[in-house]
């Protein structure tokens, strides 16, 4: 049964949860998963709270994937970063779904309170587009292609 369930979990193509205000870094973000050769399906929401929406299926996200990766920022409206990261990690649904902050903070305080808050890696968002980028295409290939996910409950 646990094989079964793995090769489930190996689906193509990953699903990732883009969570972000700023529509230029959402759409770097997006451009730069286009490159990568690993299939995936991006979802984009907006706020906080169409997060957790989209995260438990409910409103308008009513049926919505299971991520395999999610990917926040911190600074948001309706619920911020450090607020999702909170419930996600504490809700045994969502819990073993990788977060990974992707923040332009580089204040110790918000990497140690991600960190608190049981965030799997926090990425500073570089400044530059290629470094952008490759940074994306490091995190995507990292969570997606060589890591061993958990399988869902």
């Amino acid at each position: 049964m646990k094989e079964i369930l793995w090769i489930m979990n190996e689906r193509n193509p990953k699903e990732i949860l883009l969570v972000e205000d700023n529509s230029l870094d959402a759409r770097m973000t997006k451009d730069a998963l286009k490159d990568c050769p690993l299939s995936h399906n991006l979802n984009i929401v907006t706020d906080g709270l169409e997060a957790m929406d989209f995260l438990r299926g409910t409103g308008k996200h009513a049926g919505a994937p299971r991520p395999d990766l999610i990917l926040l920022d911190l600074n948001l409206p309706g619920k911020d970063g450090r607020e999702i990261l909170s419930e996600i990690k504490s809700d045994a649904n969502l819990r073993r779904i990788p977060v990974v902050v992707l923040s332009t903070s580089q204040a110790a305080d918000d990497i140690l309170k991600a960190y608190d808050l049981n965030a799997n890696s926090y990425v500073s968002k570089p400044v530059e587009l290629d470094s952008f980028t490759n940074a994306v295409k490091s995190i995507q290939q990292f969570w997606l292609a060589t890591a061993t996910l958990p399988v869902p409950d």
